[in-house]
This record gives C-alpha cells, sequence and structure tokens, in this order.
C-alpha cells in the first residue's frame, strides 16, 4: 500500500508562521472594520462613500472579501467547527480570499483618485482601507505551503480504484437537501445583487470578489464536496434551480431587471440549443443565430401583426411557438442534409455561410428587391402582447401582494421554456442517441467503424438544435415588440448573434447543462454593465475572455471528461464525485 508523506516548504515571504497566520488574520479584520471609514470627501464618486460607521457601495464587497479572509484565516488555526472550510488543506484559498479583497480595495481607490482627479480626494479611511488590505496578502503569501511527496505513485493508487480516494462520512439526504437549499439562496442572492449593481464601478468590483470567492471555494475542496451532494440529489438540486429562478422576479422593484433577466434566459436557452450540436456532437456551427431569427420571424408573421405578411392571421402563443420551432427545425435538415458530411473547418465556413445568407435574405424580403414577405430592414413591428386565458402578459399583475410587469410575465413564460428545453437536452444526451453524438465527437471515424450511422446522428443533433433556438426565438419575438435583421449576425457588439453563442458554450462549459446558462447569463451581463468604459468595454471583455481561457479551458462548469482533454493527469485536482454534469468520476477516471 503507497502511504503519503507531508513536508512544508518555505513561504514566498520569510515570515515565522505565526506572524504569518497573525497578519492574515489581524488583516482580515481590519479589512473588513475599514468599511465602516469614510473613504472619500466627496459624494460625487458613486455610492457615497463620505459616511462613517455603515458602508456603501463597493465598501460593502470590501467588507464581505474582508469577512471571507478572516474566516478562512480562523480554520487556518484549526479552529474548531471550521476545519470543514478547507477540506484539501492547503493555503491557496487563504491567498485567493486575501488577494481579493486586496483587489476590490485597491480598484475603488485607484478609481476615486482617477474620477476625482487624484489621491487628495482620499478621505483617512480610504489609506486605512488600502493598508489593511495588503496585510493579508502579505501573510498568506508568507505561510509555509504543505507539500506531498510520492504524488506519482499515489495518483495511481488514487486512479485504481474504483470509487477514488475515500470521502468523508455521508451527511443524512435530509442534511444533504439543506445544503443544497442554502447553497441555492445564496446563489440566487449573488446572482440578484450582480444584476441590481446600478453602477459599471460596483460591478467590477462584485466580479472581482465574486472570482476569487469562488477560485478559493474550488481550491479548497469545498465544490468537489457540494458536486458530491448534487450528484447524489440532482432532481432536487435542479427543483431547486427552477424555485429560484421562479423567485428572481419577486426581488425585484424595477421591470429593467426583470428584462435583462428574460434576455439571459433567452440568450442561455439558445445556448443549450447550441450546446447539443457543439458539446455533444462536436459540430463546429458559425451561423447558430440563424435559426433564432426563422423562429422570431415565424412567430411575427402568425402572430397579429398589422404589418406581417399575413396579417389577418393570428396563432395562439402554443400554436406560434411550435411553428416556430417546426421552421426551424426544417431549415436545420434542408442546411444540415447537404452540409454535414463536411467535418471541422469545412463545415463551420459553411455554417456561417448560412447565417449570413439568412441576414441578407430577410433584409431583401421587402417587395422591392425580392418577395414581400419580411418587409426588409424595416422588419416586423407591433407584435402584440401574449394572452393565456385572459392573462395577458403586456399587463402588470399582483401576485399575493408583489407587482409582476410586463417583463416579469415574459420572464416566468421563459422559466417554464428553460425547463421544458433542460428536460430534452438531458433526456436526449443521456439516451443512446446522446451517447451516438459522444462517440462522434470523441472521434466519427471509430464511432462510423463501429456501426455509428454518423451522418444521421449529426443531423438529428442540427435538426434539434434549430429546433430548440427557434421555440426561444418565439418568445423574443413578443418581447422586443418587432423583429428585424440587425441582430442575427455572427458578431457584433451586443448578444445575441453566433460568436457570443458559441463563447456562452465554451467559457460556461461545453457538454454541460448549467455551463452555457451561465455562460450566457455572463456574457449577457458584462456587455450591459460594463457601458462605462464606453469604447474600451470590447478591450476588456476580450483580456477577460483570454484570461478565462487561459487558467480555464475547460470551462467555468466543467465537464470531466473535457477536463481530461485540457490538463495532464499529474496537474488535475484529485474531486472526490461526479461534475455537475452528472457524469460520475469513477467511470472518467478509468476512461482516463
Amino acid at each position: 500500500m503507497t502511504t503519503m508523506t507531508d513536508t512544508t516548504t518555505r513561504g514566498l515571504i520569510p515570515l515565522p508562521l505565526a506572524a504569518a497566520r497573525a497578519l492574515l488574520l489581524v488583516g482580515g479584520v481590519a479589512t473588513a472594520a475599514s468599511a465602516f471609514l469614510a473613504w472619500t470627501w466627496t459624494s460625487e464618486f458613486p455610492g457615497d462613500l463620505t459616511i462613517s460607521g455603515y458602508p456603501g457601495g463597493l465598501q460593502w464587497l470590501t467588507f464581505i472579501a474582508g469577512l471571507l479572509t478572516t474566516v478562512f484565516a480562523l480554520s487556518a488555526y484549526d479552529v474548531r467547527g471550521l476545519r470543514w472550510l478547507i477540506p484539501a488543506r492547503n493555503n491557496a484559498p487563504l491567498a485567493l480570499t486575501a488577494i481579493g479583497g486586496f483587489g476590490v480595495t485597491w480598484y475603488t481607490v485607484v478609481s476615486i483618485a482617477a474620477e476625482l482627479g487624484g489621491l487628495a480626494n482620499l478621505e483617512p479611511g480610504g489609506w486605512v482601507a488600502a493598508i489593511a488590505s495588503l496585510l493579508p496578502v502579505i501573510g498568506a503569501f508568507a505561510l509555509p505551503e504543505p507539500r506531498t511527496e510520492s504524488t506519482k505513485e499515489n495518483l495511481k493508487a488514487y486512479l485504481a480504484k474504483p470509487d477514488g480516494i475515500p470521502a468523508p462520512a455521508p451527511l443524512s439526504p435530509w442534511l444533504e437537501r439543506a445544503v443544497i437549499t442554502v447553497a441555492t439562496i445564496i446563489g440566487l442572492a449573488v446572482f440578484t445583487y450582480g444584476i441590481d449593481t446600478e453602477y459599471g464601478e460596483l460591478f467590477v468590483g462584485y466580479l472581482i470578489v465574486v472570482v476569487f470567492a469562488v477560485w478559493a471555494l474550488h481550491t479548497a475542496g469545498l465544490m468537489d464536496r457540494f458536486s458530491r451532494i448534487v450528484a447524489h440529489n440532482r432532481s432536487f438540486t435542479l427543483a431547486m434551480g427552477f424555485a429560484a429562478a421562479i423567485a428572481f422576479p419577486f426581488t425585484q422593484t424595477d421591470d429593467h431587471y426583470a428584462n435583462i433577466g428574460v434576455n439571459i434566459l433567452i440568450f442561455g436557452t439558445v445556448a443549450l440549443g447550441l450546446n447539443i450540436v457543439v458539446g455533444l456532437a462536436g459540430l463546429l456551427d458559425l451561423g447558430y443565430v440563424a435559426f433564432l431569427g426563422v423562429g422570431a420571424y415565424t412567430a411575427a408573421l402568425v402572430s397579429g401583426s398589422e404589418f406581417s405578411r399575413f396579417s389577418g392571421v393570428h396563432f395562439p402563443f402554443w400554436a406560434a411557438a411550435l411553428a416556430g420551432a417546426a421552421a426551424s427545425l426544417i431549415f436545420g435538415v434542408l442546411i444540415g442534409a447537404p452540409t454535414l458530411r463536411l467535418r471541422g473547418d469545412y463545415l463551420a465556413i459553411v455554417t456561417l455561410g448560412f447565417g449570413e445568407i439568412f441576414r441578407i435574405a430577410v433584409n431583401n424580403m421587402d417587395g422591392e428587391s425580392g418577395p414581400d414577405i419580411t418587409n426588409g430592414p424595416n422588419g416586423i413591428p407591433s407584435i402584440p402582447d401574449l394572452n393565456f386565458f385572459g392573462f395577458n402578459l403586456g399587463e402588470a399583475h399582483g401576485i399575493a401582494g408583489f407587482t409582476i410587469g410586463r417583463f416579469a410575465n415574459y420572464y416566468l413564460l421563459m422559466v417554464l421554456i428553460m425547463a421544458i428545453v433542460v428536460l430534452v437536452y438531458t433526456r436526449a444526451a443521456d439516451s443512446r442517441i446522446g451517447r451516438s453524438w459522444i462517440a462522434i465527437r470523441e472521434d466519427e471515424t471509430a464511432a462510423t467503424a463501429m456501426g455509428i450511422n454518423g451522418f444521421r446522428v449529426k443531423l438529428i443533433a442540427f435538426a434539434l438544435g434549430a429546433a430548440l433556438a427557434g421555440l426561444a426565438g418565439t418568445v423574443s419575438a413578443h418581447v422586443t415588440y418587432s423583429v428585424v435583421p440587425t441582430p442575427y449576425q455572427f458578431a457584433g457588439s451586443t448578444p445575441p448573434n453566433s460568436a457570443f453563442l458559441l463563447a456562452a458554450v465554451v467559457l460556461g462549459g461545453m457538454g454541460t447543462v448549467a455551463g452555457p446558462i451561465l455562460g450566457a447569463a455572463l456574457l449577457y451581463l458584462l456587455p450591459e454593465k460594463l457601458v462605462f468604459l464606453q469604447d474600451k468595454s470590447l478591450l476588456a471583455f476580450g483580456i477577460a475572455l483570454i484570461l478565462l481561457m487561459r487558467f480555464r479551458p475547460e470551462g467555468i462548469i466543467a465537464n470531466r471528461r473535457r477536463q481530461l482533454e485540457f490538463h495532464e493527469t499529474g496537474q488535475l485536482d484529485v474531486p472526490e464525485t461526479t461534475t455537475l454534469s452528472g457524469e460520475p468520476a469513477a467511470v472518467t477516471k478509468a476512461g482516463a
């Protein structure tokens, strides 16, 4: 039996262990306390940081970051009841939380100086915060880092075990569900805070804290333990996720944020459909947004708009939704049938051409350059709001004392459609056809040699993904009141377009359910919240994408199989269980 011996190496900064721990703890407490001081003398900086005794704006983020640093610092002292915070027993979470607090604090200080015209605009509290946030960083990098000998031998022993390294004693089913419930509530609170940020500086600070906090939880090993709990309660986790989604509009007082929410869900639904094509079947589609346009235009033509070519036709929504999905499916089959025998770059070029052909075609179907169907560049405006059994989605309604506006109504409708799409995706991915898609993605030649009809399997993926995009397009047409050709292009400054959809799938995590939805949320929120950067917003956005692809190429929520593709076996974090995509780690370890 292989044994594991632990040694330690000196930290990057030569300090005694007691001094390093003290700096970490004192710095975390001081950072949190500095948020209660005035940082500037004028209220011209967003958030009003002139008040002593109560945090405001970005100071709240400094307070949270300092609190996280303090809690992790206490766990480094092996305080009873806090040891579970770092099951991996390393110092990386301490350094990451300290850097997060340092980052958001110094970002605020620099922003005050830049926007108000110099460091002279800082009050003493700002200087205290800047120095206090530096102390835990020094302490974290002075801690001796534990190292493990015989890593190669122990990793072989780990991979040889059918169930991996023995996990800690399992929690009771009710306690596991309680953990999932608490995590869902925290996730809803964090997302709501991010979407409600009123100015760009606050959103950037929010991103700094969230990124480093999640990174710290991952390196601490807590995310792996949570993945084990999720794997034991997949149905309950999905139910809680949709319950949180339904609760979101009831947390909002401004319908504008519900508008952002419904667009994120539309974007996420389309990205999930693209995930079938790219993530499961491995087909690079650069014109996928055209299927969203097909669904939107179909719904606009049959939903009773006075500017529609068929203005006398007014389908109920369920019929318009089916018509949009069916039209997109037909287009998917018509485009896929002659092109899916191509592979790789050739298929990407053909799909890119289809996307551009669609946009140019609808732009010219105005009765002058082509047949009178889409009203050309003017599009089809005045699409009426949906009406379900006398419930008009265009009007505000009172529910349990809450006022639900127009966009909140459509948001709840999109939650229902998202549930249908997730059900279709998961059932398809877990079926025989789903395993055929994965086989085609991994090696089409080998899959064909094993008897899989590669063309038929790819065509089904193409058609199903197109149908899901068309379904989302029918709702998009009613939400925006009109359909015009402009958004349905390969690239642009705002989503949805094919480039953003593909980025949402890749960045979120190909082959997973939650990954594309999370990627869509981020890619929609970033341009929305970074408007204050003006012409530099796309530069900042591009830098963020490059950094994410450099340090997390498998996506934010990684499919275990793809994680093995992007990392050397010895470089992988040794997880305890399945990923959020539901793939058993034991199976993938055996495959590795």
